[in-house]
């Protein structure tokens, strides 16, 4: 497979400046090599000064010439978008997708023949510390492009599943940093209720989710092993577990992303 070397982004919110951010700061990708299109000229300059690209209000200096092309933008502005840039495309350029809920069957309408990547990233992604899914049309896996996991593991991680999984990856990950934020913000309340200063309490429970991520995926141990190695006999913990248990809290997670997991094929479906 030839490299891909430069790269068109057809959007510059904050997604796509947090994969700017991961290209250009932790894989090193060349500055020179990136173009961004994003129709605020002040959001250009912005992303030009912190990271180097070229950015500019339109995709007609640059999309024809770019080896990708990374779609950026929000669902309701795919349209206008594919009827600007899908017919000025290099003809073997691949295409990569983190329009929300658009299937590959789409983009293989504005893009045929094209190797194209759809991708469903969530929002630490601004803190290098993303989880991305992604799949591949069948011109992308002839290709074994492997833009799309160089792209996303710089900010974060990310895994290859099949199309049929992304709305289950929607209602897990994509929704996912809601569920820990409600965690947090009652576990603050819980500390606060016990006597801690708020600013305090905030910390502690966000550094907790947090170092409690980095132990499963540092260790490889399930989770319920690592809970079993800090839950003491007749201790603190294992009284606040029980509480956890009697709620429901594991159950109320488990229906959580089963709920939007349903939400997202019921959207598939509208569009």
């Amino acid at each position: 497979m030839e490299k891909v070397q430069s790269i068109g982004f057809i959007g510059g919110g904050m997604m796509a400046g947090a994969i700017l951010d991961g290209m250009v700061n932790r894989i090193k990708k060349n500055p020179t090599e990136i173009f961004v299109s994003e129709r605020r000229q002040e959001r250009c300059d912005e992303l030009h000064d912190m990271y180097g690209v070229s950015a500019s209000t339109s995709a007609d200096s640059f999309i024809g010439n770019v080896d990708a092309v990374l779609l950026a933008v929000k669902p309701q502005a795919l349209d206008a978008a594919l009827d600007e840039i899908a017919s000025k495309v290099k003809s073997d350029a691949r295409i990569i997708s983190i329009v929300a809920g658009v299937p590959l069957a789409r983009l293989e309408k504005a893009f045929p023949g094209h190797p194209i990547v759809r991708v469903m990233p969530n929002t630490p992604l601004s803190v290098g510390e993303g989880m991305s899914a992604y799949t591949f049309n069948d011109a992308a896996e002839a290709v074994k492009d492997t833009t799309a996991e160089e792209i996303f593991s710089s900010c974060g991680k990310a895994v290859k599943v099949a199309e049929s999984l992304m709305d289950a990856v929607t209602g897990l990950s994509g929704s996912g940093p809601a569920y820990a934020f409600l965690m947090i913000d009652a576990l603050s309340d819980g500390g606060v209720m016990a006597g801690l200063p708020r600013d305090y309490a905030r910390i502690m429970a966000a550094q907790t989710l947090l170092g409690a991520a980095k132990m499963v995926l540092e260790t490889g141990k399930h989770p319920d092993a690592l809970r079993d190695a800090v839950t003491s006999p007749a201790g603190t913990t294992i009284a606040g577990v029980r509480v956890m248990e009697q709620q429901g809290v594991r159950g109320a997670l488990i229906d959580a992303v089963m709920a939007a997991t349903r939400r997202s094929e019921e959207l598939g479906k509208l569009k």
